[in-house]
């Protein structure tokens, strides 16, 4: 695999999944018993927004930066609320203030878990595993892996403590990746049916994506919820992208919701900027 991350660290398809991520941990976090992270395709942990690999693309400065960076307006407060888990990890990541270290989504659980609860971190390419390592040596709670994204999310299932959240976030470097998602989907639900599951994908393909969704809601699954947010209608570049969410928490819907418009405004490109959140179901 020929995929770094590093490239794409801190745009808005990132903030849209890192933003669900934190929402879905802090419900976790409700209940006092421990939960497990499992994150199949995991990257290096932090990502320097400064170095020349983000700087070749600037893709975070119409991400991360329209919230952030010292020249965002203000956010309104039911945003700001809603926004905090995310926004507040960053901000300790960078020591409390704004900075250029941005967290990816392993980096980005261990601020938000608890002491009691566990990451499983997994990461195929030698380079960012070896980086990966680096970031989360010395932290008991985490355990890296360098596995195949899909093997891994076999291999790790079910967790020992029965409650977590598994991302699933492939880099749709090849063909036929939906189909695997959504094999993939198939076998992990087999071995843990209750876990929240968020599948990201990008939406370059609409046909692709609608028959990806369609397989889904005629699998039978649990709930599951797809969650997307297009900042634009450009062609020569990634503009949209989405989160199917299995088994979501309760209230949950209600505030991707709430948050989602916001992000689709404040992230907008150009023309086209919409937020969209539906039920999959059969008859789709």
């Amino acid at each position: 695999m020929n995929y770094r991350h590093a490239f794409h660290a801190g745009n808005f398809a990132d903030v849209l999944k890192h933003v669900v991520l934190a929402l879905v941990i802090e419900h976790l976090k409700l209940k006092p018993t421990p939960f497990r992270v499992i994150d199949t395709h995991a990257g290096v942990g932090v990502y320097d927004l400064s170095a020349d690999e983000a700087a070749r693309t600037g893709e975070w400065r119409d991400g991360i930066d329209r919230l952030v960076g010292a020249d965002a307006a203000p956010l309104p407060e039911d945003v700001r609320h809603l926004l905090a888990p995310y926004l507040d990890a960053i901000a300790r990541l960078n020591g409390g203030a704004q900075g250029p270290l941005y967290p990816g989504s392993p980096r980005l659980a261990l601020e938000l878990m608890r002491p009691g609860d566990r990451l499983i971190a997994n990461e195929l390419h030698p380079l960012d595993r070896a980086q990966l390592e680096v970031e989360m040596r010395g932290d008991r709670r985490a355990k890296v892996l360098g596995l195949d994204g899909w093997q891994a999310l076999r291999a790790v299932l079910p967790p020992r403590e029965r409650r977590g959240v598994i991302l699933v976030d492939p880099p749709f470097e090849e063909p036929g990746e939906f189909e695997r998602l959504a094999q993939g989907l198939a076998a992990a639900v087999d071995r843990f049916a209750t876990g929240v599951y968020l599948l990201w994908y990008p939406i370059k393909d609409a046909a692709a994506v609608g028959a990806f969704k369609r397989r889904l809601a005629m699998a039978g699954h649990a709930k599951m919820l797809a969650v997307e947010l297009r900042v634009g209608e450009r062609a020569d570049r990634l503009e949209a992208a989405g989160l199917i969410v299995m088994n979501p928490p309760f209230r949950l819907e209600g505030e991707v919701r709430a948050v989602l418009p916001f992000l689709a405004e404040r992230l907008a490109t150009g023309p086209g900027a919409a937020a969209t959140v539906t039920w999959l179901s059969s008859g789709q």
